[in-house]
């Protein structure tokens, strides 16, 4: 794969490559002193240990350099060697002249003629600071997705942090949802390859900070008739969420090698509006805030942690919140994991594939007409 292969090229960047994909609490069963000292080593780091780590750097005019680089790839729009076929066809489409906002857009090589295809709107991981809809890891994410369904997929590049804090990155999501409600309205017009898909089958997909993005998105995109698009579920593949009271798995994997917890404390001052700590709504959503609310009118919910993984009691909590307000929510925690572990394991990853493909083609047309979405 070519991310081992960056691995092997890069040794001293592998922890931090990987720490970029990447209930209510028990935390009365632990001992204060336990609870301390383990929040203690948390304190012990500093930021510029984490910016090393990281591979970023301030630059003079407050912005970020981004030093440790995965490669990006171009989009591969037809079969130039058919020898050698890509595994799904894929293309940049520009959504404003006004602006650098784009997406990438997926079809199977060969899709379907005779019936249409559910349609992802995918939201990348990188912790709001790092990556693109181009790197290669995620795009080789959405040629599978494509192939493997199939579907048509939206791949959607947004606005990073800490140059575009949060709410930045929401902002471009319920965009990019715009712009599919435009091509299914045909407003201005329709790109081809959304001929193929089913509008009335569209599915919000993202794993880690990109699984974030998805749910405050869904919550935002509550506001807006839609129509003629019809949001029938969405996807959280290892969401990344924090707070300010520290949960047992983050203080049993206080050190993880991939999303240690100083790392993740630094990427949310990056990635927060101004003065907001870790109780805020985006970072933790049980905390309050205005979107509680809207919880009930939510679709299906997909969610798949992994008991390695730091953020499991978080993305716990955030599922018994949803069943506490009826949401159907579809609940995979595995045993054992790490956060980002599809990226590194393929026959996990081709679990998590035929996991989500179950998911998006079991639910039916009807399945939120009389309760939950209200798109």
């Amino acid at each position: 794969m070519l991310k081992q292969h960056f691995l092997n090229q890069n040794p001293k960047s592998s922890h931090a490559l990987a720490a970029y994909f990447p209930l209510v609490f028990l935390l009365f069963s632990q001992s204060w002193p336990s609870i301390m000292a383990n929040e203690n080593v948390a304190n012990t780091h500093t930021w510029q240990e984490a910016f090393k780590i990281l591979g970023i750097s301030w630059n003079s005019d407050g912005t970020l350099k981004r030093e440790i680089q995965i490669p990006m790839v171009n989009a591969t729009p037809s079969v130039t060697d058919p020898k050698n076929p890509p595994v799904a066809l894929s293309t940049d489409i520009q959504l404003s002249p006004k602006s650098e906002a784009y997406v990438r857009l997926y079809i199977p090589v060969n899709p379907p003629t005779d019936t249409k295809l559910p349609l992802i709107i995918y939201l990348h991981g990188g912790d709001f600071v790092l990556f693109s809809a181009s790197t290669v890891i995620f795009h080789e994410f959405c040629n599978n997705i494509a192939s493997q369904f199939p579907a048509v997929v939206v791949s959607v590049e947004y606005r990073l942090a800490p140059e575009n804090r949060l709410p930045a990155a929401y902002d471009d999501a319920l965009n990019a949802i715009f712009w599919v409600k435009n091509q299914a309205s045909y407003s201005g017009g329709r790109d081809p390859w959304l001929d193929y898909a089913d509008f009335s089958r569209v599915f919000l997909l993202g794993s880690s900070a990109g699984a974030n993005i998805v749910y405050h998105t869904a919550l935002r995109a509550l506001d807006f008739d839609l129509r003629p698009i019809r949001i029938r579920g969405i996807l959280l593949n290892q969401p990344f969420f924090g707070g300010d009271f520290r949960t047992p798995s983050e203080l049993r994997l206080i050190e993880d090698p991939y999303v240690p917890l100083y790392i993740c404390d630094v990427l949310w001052s990056l990635a927060l509006p101004p003065n907001a700590n870790r109780d805020h709504e985006f970072c933790n959503p049980i905390a309050g805030g205005s979107y509680l609310g809207r919880v009930p009118r939510l679709p299906r919910v997909f969610v798949k942690a992994d008991e390695g993984d730091p953020l499991v009691d978080r993305t716990t909590q955030l599922v018994q919140l949803l069943q506490g307000y009826r949401v159907p929510v579809v609940y995979q925690n595995n045993r054992g994991g790490f956060h980002g572990i599809e990226l590194q394991n393929k026959t996990i990853a081709q679990s998590l594939y035929n996991d989500m493909k179950n998911f998006v083609y079991s639910t039916r047309i009807t399945d939120d007409e009389d309760s939950h979405a209200s798109y």
